[in-house]
Parts: structure tokens; C-alpha cells; sequence
């Protein structure tokens, strides 16, 4: 209770600290007060467009998502049990951490369509974040445990669940919750780059040609909420997995 209102309070003297500086600059233009913004969220609310691009970048960025957590997990199984495709996925992995997200996002626009651009960049965003850390996961693995359970018979689907799974599922949190944020980062990226119609990135794009400053504040402010409540969704949903495993 005590951090929460610690945290509140440090919020609270941000937002005066910006409200004080917009008054001082007194330039709408260059910096907006946070009472501009939060209104112009509400009114931003009341339109259905609003909504559309909502479902729309959400659906893309999640899907990315989802896809590169299956494949980074996949990946990282495969590579935990055979060297030779650790090795051989090595460099590629390299590249995918290091390239820039504006590099990869203009080549993807040759391969794919501007409506489905965040879904490519998202998920070569979240495989090397979850192979990474999922195979790290599976070195730390104690093997003698798997022993223990081979020597005293223990079915196999109670070894996969009590040894593999419960040992790996704080890895896949950790990963989850280090890649959805940086793929609404880049997903929102890649569509301030490709503007395709309808969604989030378009409405940014547009908020900077026309010189609408409240308009790009606020719909930052959703990005980061949306980001967040996608997080913190996902979290809770491993932490119950997590404590189902451990009563089984």
C-alpha cells in the first residue's frame, strides 16, 4: 500500500512539473498541459474511429506477438536439446537483436503489405527476446531432478509438468513481459512507417503533419496504457498457470 502511494504521488509530481513547464513555454505547438491531453483522450474516446484503430493495431501487434512467443519457445526447445541448431541460429539471432527497427521495417514493406507490416516487425522483435531467455531457462534446468523422477517412475506428463514446466514458465514471463512492451514499441513504429489506413501509427503520423500536438500526446498516452494493460493481462494469466502447476 505504501509504494502504491509513494508511486501516486511521484506521478503526481511529474504531471505538475509538465503542467508548469507547458505554462511557462506557453507554446501549444512544441508542448502541451496534461489537462489538454486527458481532454483531448476523452474526446478522442467519444469518436468510433478511435475504437477502429484500437482494434486494429492491437489485433496486428498482439498477433505478432503471439506468433513470436511460439516460435522463440520453439526455437529454444529445439536448440536446448540439439547444439547444432543452437549454433546454426546463433548469427541470425545476432541480427535480429541488433538490426534497427526502422532498417528491417522498410524492408519488410518489400515483402509484405503495409496492413500486416506490424505483425512481421513484432515478431521478429519477440523472437530473439524469448529464444534468449527460454534458453536460458533450459541450461538452468536441473537435471537431476529429471533423474530422481526417471529412477522412481514418475509418469511422464507429471515429470513434464513438475520439472520442465514449472522451471520454465518465470522464464517465459520474464521474456513475455520484456517483449510485448518493446512490441508495441516497434509495431507502432512500423506503422507511423508504413501508414496503413486505420490505425494507430496513422493517426501519429498524421497528429505530426498537422502540427496537432494534443492529438500526439494523447494518443501516446493510450499507447503506453494499452501497453501496459496488455502486460499486465498477460503476467497475471502466467502467474495463474504458474500456481496451478504447483498445486499439481
Amino acid at each position: 500500500m505504501k509504494k502504491r502511494v509513494i508511486t501516486l504521488l511521484c506521478i503526481v509530481f511529474w504531471l505538475i512539473i509538465w503542467q508548469l513547464g507547458a505554462m511557462a513555454l506557453n507554446q501549444k505547438i512544441l508542448l502541451v498541459t496534461p489537462t489538454a491531453v486527458v481532454q483531448k483522450i476523452f474526446d478522442l474516446i467519444a469518436e468510433l474511429d478511435f475504437w477502429k484503430s484500437i482494434l486494429f493495431s492491437t489485433g496486428r501487434i498482439l498477433s505478432g506477438f503471439a506468433l513470436g512467443l511460439v516460435t522463440g519457445v520453439g526455437l529454444a526447445v529445439v536448440s536446448g536439446k540439439l547444439s547444432f541448431v543452437r549454433i546454426f541460429l546463433a548469427p541470425l539471432i545476432s541480427v535480429l537483436k541488433a538490426i534497427p527497427v526502422a532498417s528491417f521495417t522498410i524492408l519488410a514493406l518489400i515483402w509484405v503489405s503495409s496492413k500486416n507490416l506490424s505483425v512481421l516487425v513484432t515478431f521478429l522483435i519477440c523472437v530473439p527476446i524469448v529464444y534468449l531467455n527460454m534458453l536460458e531457462g533450459i541450461d538452468a534446468l536441473d537435471l537431476k531432478l529429471k533423474e530422481m523422477a526417471r529412477i522412481f517412475g514418475i509418469p511422464a506428463r507429471r515429470r513434464f509438468v513438475g520439472i520442465y514446466l514449472s522451471q520454465l514458465l518465470p522464464y517465459i514471463r520474464s521474456a513475455a513481459g520484456l517483449a510485448i512492451g518493446l512490441c508495441w514499441k516497434s509495431g507502432v513504429a512500423a506503422e507511423v512507417i508504413g501508414i496503413p489506413d486505420g490505425s494507430i501509427g496513422e493517426k501519429l503520423y498524421q497528429a505530426k503533419i498537422y502540427l496537432e500536438t494534443a492529438d500526439l500526446f494523447a494518443w501516446t498516452v493510450v499507447i503506453i496504457l494499452i501497453s501496459w494493460l496488455c502486460e499486465k493481462l498477460f503476467i497475471t494469466a502466467v502467474n495463474v498457470l504458474v500456481k496451478r502447476v504447483e498445486r499439481m
